[in-house]
């Protein structure tokens, strides 16, 4: 299995840390196995004939390979391999099966084991498979390479339900089963403690370049958005942080360095706002309250105070605010996730806080 390249923004690693990271293999995601699935049930509906292998892209345009099963009722197969990872889903069976389009589009379907959307706030129809927007591409992009046709691909997972138990799945309102995820179709295996370090070692490498000024970012849209915001700045300064942001915030105060700005979504911020510097959905819930707070002291319109309280996410609120066209609350949310952090490190660090939306690309608030 090819290892991922590493990224232009990642800092040089010290032996040690470069024996520890060779020695994981890495994974594919649900995603990836989705769209190497539904591309060889295309290739059997079109051809008659069953691969036994299917080559797809990666968001990358890196190219892989990946055998196919074929099940009793003639569905193809691709077992998800999540490398050292330890993924609930390792091990999953994703299959696909594939019938003439019904429409003027390819439709995506979730069979048994892949979950249905039924609540608002996931950035995804309710009602419609739980398919993150960059699985969806990779899958019409794979299905593209077969036929020009639509089609309607059914996705289902033997086992699915019981694994998405595992999950935050249910809490999410994402019911029957697991969800197709990936934003870079390679699982990277981390432990918690490896990505603690990793973020330590990052701060670490600004530092020692003399750089004042360290970027927190929680993701790879928001690195990519941070990225865009800050142009001038050099990709070292730049630290994928997760869900790490207090081990960051003290490592920085530790290492000398003056000016941290964290760039994140609604989520993370929110939480950031309630004092909350370790923001894994495991260990801690968006405070709704705190939602509703924002809105009625920005004198919200009524819509975004309901919205505070209709869902267990923030991305939900963070939508309602952008439909109703008032950011008065996130930008607030800003100002008080700058101060917690502020707190947090005793006033050692300046600190900014950037909001972005979900995909990245608008600034919602900034507190500076």
């Amino acid at each position: 299995m090819p290892d991922a390249p590493r990224r232009p923004h990642e800092p040089a690693l010290s032996p040690e840390v470069a024996r520890r990271r060779r020695g994981l293999r890495t994974g594919w995601t649900t995603g990836t196995c989705a769209s190497a699935a539904a591309k060889a049930a295309a290739l059997a509906a079109w051809t008659g004939q069953r691969p036994t292998e299917v080559e797809v892209g990666l968001p990358s345009g890196q190219r892989v390979r990946f055998p196919v099963e074929w099940d009793q009722e003639g569905r193809a197969v691709v077992v998800k391999d999540a490398g050292d990872d330890p993924d609930c889903t390792d091990g999953a069976r994703m299959t696909a099966a594939v019938a003439p389009g019904r429409g003027p589009g390819t439709e995506l379907l979730a069979g048994e084991g892949v979950g249905t959307v039924t609540k608002p706030g996931l950035g995804l129809a309710v009602g419609g498979p739980a398919i993150t927007p960059v699985p969806r591409r990779m899958i019409l992009a794979a299905l593209a390479e077969v036929s020009p046709e639509p089609l309607v691909v059914t996705f289902s997972v033997p086992d699915g339900e019981r694994m998405a138990e595992e999950t935050t799945n249910a809490r999410l309102g994402i019911l029957g089963g697991i969800s197709i995820l990936g934003t870079t179709g390679i699982v990277r295996p981390f432990s918690t403690a490896s990505y603690r370090a990793s973020v330590v070692q990052q701060v670490d490498v600004a530092s020692a370049q003399g750089e004042r000024t360290v970027v927190l970012a929680t993701g790879a849209r928001s690195l990519a958005a941070a990225e865009r915001l800050h142009p001038g700045l050099d990709p070292v300064c730049f630290v994928e942080v997760g869900d790490f942001t207090g081990v960051a915030l003290r490592r920085c105060v530790r290492q000398g360095v003056a000016q941290v700005v964290f760039v994140g979504m609604a989520g993370k911020v929110s939480k950031l706002a309630a004092g909350v510097m370790m923001t894994h959905f495991h260990r801690s819930d968006v405070d709704t309250g705190l939602l509703e707070e924002a809105a009625r002291a920005t004198g919200a319109p009524p819509a975004v105070v309901a919205a505070a309280r209709a869902t267990a996410t923030a991305r939900h609120f963070c939508e309602v605010c952008l439909a109703e066209g008032f950011l008065a609350p996130l930008q607030l949310l800003c100002e008080q996730a700058r101060a917690a952090c502020r707190t947090f490190v005793d006033g050692a660090l300046a600190v900014e806080v950037v909001m972005v939306d979900f995909e990245g690309q608008q600034v919602l608030g900034w507190a500076r």
